[in-house]
């Protein structure tokens, strides 16, 4: 006799990996697009052309133009064809196994500077597209707030460790992270021909004077 819920199961499996590699195929469309052509200049259409899916097909595998954005931005972050939410990132797992607070900050320092080269140019479409489309606006307040509290559990995380000044409050520790991560102080941090690492020595010499007792 026939086995009609295994042959569902199978179906249903094949589908799933269906939809994961048509939303894959939409995501590198999208990174590709916004990185080359910029946020202003990609159109959904555009994507779902270089995806070879339709219109429809990317607002639901992935969503509209902000939410495609802060994917590819999720993307750059975790550095895989999918975006990866920060607690299963590979250099958050790094800096909460890193013994001792310098060893996490200088963990992180060594991955914002590989990755954000790649998200900076991201967030900076999102900041220009924010002035003026409410729902990439929406998107960045989000992300800022995201970013915030992420600080606050990494700065719990230097706290555990007893190294961090015991006058500066975990808000403290938190605000000067969020400060020194973010696209406008990268670009400041390596303009005049500095560049990734220069400012990932930056922000660990400064982390480590300002933060540490």
């Amino acid at each position: 006799m026939p086995h009609p819920v295994k042959t569902r199961a199978y179906r249903s499996l094949l589908r799933a990996e269906q939809a994961a590699a048509t939303r894959r195929s939409v995501l590198a469309a999208a990174r590709e697009l916004f990185t080359t052509t910029g946020y202003a200049g990609t159109t959904v259409a555009d994507i779902a052309r270089l995806a070879a899916v339709s219109v429809d097909t990317v607002y639901t595998s992935v969503g509209r133009k902000p939410e495609l954005l802060l994917a590819v931005h999720d993307m750059a972050l975790g550095g895989g064809d999918e975006p990866v939410a920060a607690e299963g990132r590979d250099y958050v797992a790094a800096i909460r196994s890193a013994h001792g607070a310098r060893e996490k900050l200088e963990a992180y320092a060594v991955a914002l500077g590989e990755r954000l080269p790649s998200v900076v140019p991201l967030a900076e479409s999102l900041q220009v597209a924010a002035e003026r489309d409410p729902g990439c606006r929406a998107a960045l307040e989000g992300l800022d707030a995201r970013r915030a509290t992420n600080m606050l559990r990494m700065a719990a995380d230097l706290r555990a460790t007893g190294e961090v000044r015991p006058d500066l409050s975990d808000e403290e520790v938190a605000h000067l992270l969020w400060t020194t991560n973010s696209a406008a102080f990268y670009r400041l941090a390596t303009s005049g021909g500095r560049g990734p690492r220069d400012y990932a020595a930056m922000v660990l010499d400064l982390w480590t004077r300002t933060l540490l007792a």
